[in-house]
């Protein structure tokens, strides 16, 4: 039988076929038992009825009660089986319930086994064994992201004690030394505000993991021109991006208008950007172009570096995920960047993609004009 009998779609409820076929299967028996002990009736009424009886023998003491209270024999008959059949119809589906409450108690924590049920639950078998294998591939994907989490706070913990002990260091210094050249001073001073800086960005980076739950985000849109934002993007990046020995090109339209969030829109734009700085090759460029296809929004970022594999390159977007561990500590990169980009992409409607082939890594922001 087909997914159509047997599970269906009515009324936005999932319903089974069961409980019509069992109904259908309990007349159709009814009906039957009544014209057979009828048909079988008739029948030993004629067939005894051919022959001549004498005496007072058993056979001919059931045949006369028997056509003497026909109505009441067949009335007793189709009775009796009516009250069997009854029984039988009534506890097959509180066996399927059964059978259900023992599969719900194997679905509340799923195991390896397959969930198993009669033969006529074949699909509800199915939709609970779909339903197992999600919570399994959901419980696998949450520990994995709880041990990515844990991963990374024990290394952002331990990176905290570099910058820490350096500030502690060189401010001792700047104490217990009061005699030393302004210039060592100047030197100890800008190095200690530099450890002091990096020891920001990681406590930064524990609040970015406590706050990650874009699920309640609200959006707050407005027209905004995306050409200046973009511009103005770059601009802020200059000074990293000259630090870095790196050159950034925006191909941008004159005027580029969507409505959006610009805040959270902007935060996407700036993790890319940031993400393209961190894993860019030395005196390349990072190219940024912005054009409207048809009835969307097209924003890509590229950048020269090193090839993402495919395996990784699938994951890029998860929490907590890093393509290099010890270049992200270095970095300060909790893995959050592009999982966060992803989500308020969503959230605008639109999608985000990587490529990566050739030292070229490339994501593409896809915006509908017309966002919900």
């Amino acid at each position: 039988m087909n997914n159509q009998r047997w599970f269906r779609k009515a009324g936005g409820h999932y319903q089974t076929g069961i409980v019509r076929d069992v109904l259908l299967k309990y007349l159709l028996s009814l009906l039957a038992w009544a014209v057979g002990v009828g048909v079988l009736g008739l029948f030993c009424w004629d067939f005894f009825g051919r022959f001549s009886w004498r005496g007072s023998g058993i056979v001919y003491a059931i045949f006369t009660f028997f056509r003497d209270y026909f109505l009441w024999t067949y009335g007793i008959a189709t009775v009796t089986g009516w009250i069997a059949l009854s029984y039988r119809f009534i506890s097959r589906p509180l066996r399927y319930l059964d059978e259900l409450v023992n599969a719900a108690g194997e679905l509340a924590v799923p195991g390896n086994e397959p969930i198993k049920l009669p033969k006529e639950m074949h699909e509800v078998e199915n939709q609970l064994n779909l339903v197992r294998e999600q919570a399994l591939r959901s419980a696998l994907a949450a520990r994995e992201a709880e041990q990515r989490k844990n991963d990374l706070i024990v290394y952002l913990a331990h990176d905290l004690k570099t910058p820490l002990t350096s500030v502690v260091g060189y401010l001792t210094l700047l104490r217990d030394e009061p005699q030393i050249s302004q210039e060592l001073r100047l030197r100890y001073t800008q190095t200690a505000l530099d450890k002091a800086d990096r020891l920001e960005e990681l406590i930064n980076e524990f609040f970015e993991i406590t706050r990650f739950n874009l699920t309640q985000v609200e959006l707050e849109r407005a027209p905004v021109d995306l050409t200046r934002m973009l511009q103005q993007l770059v601009s802020e990046f200059e000074p990293i991006l000259r630090d870095k020995e790196l050159t950034c090109e925006a191909e941008l339209p004159p005027k580029l208008e969507y409505v959006c969030d610009p805040d959270k829109l902007a935060r996407v734009f700036d993790n890319l950007l940031r993400n393209a700085v961190s894993y860019s090759f030395p005196h390349s460029v990072i190219h940024i172009q912005a054009e409207q296809k048809k009835d969307k929004v097209s924003i890509t970022f590229q950048n020269v570096g090193p090839t993402i594999p495919q395996d990784k390159l699938n994951r890029i977007f998860e929490q907590f995920f890093r393509l290099d561990s010890s270049r992200a500590s270095r970095t300060g990169g909790a893995g959050l960047g592009l999982a966060i980009a992803k989500q308020l992409v969503g959230l605008h409607g639109g999608t985000i993609a990587a490529e990566s082939a050739d030292s070229c890594t490339c994501f593409r922001i896809m915006l509908p004009l017309k966002s919900g």
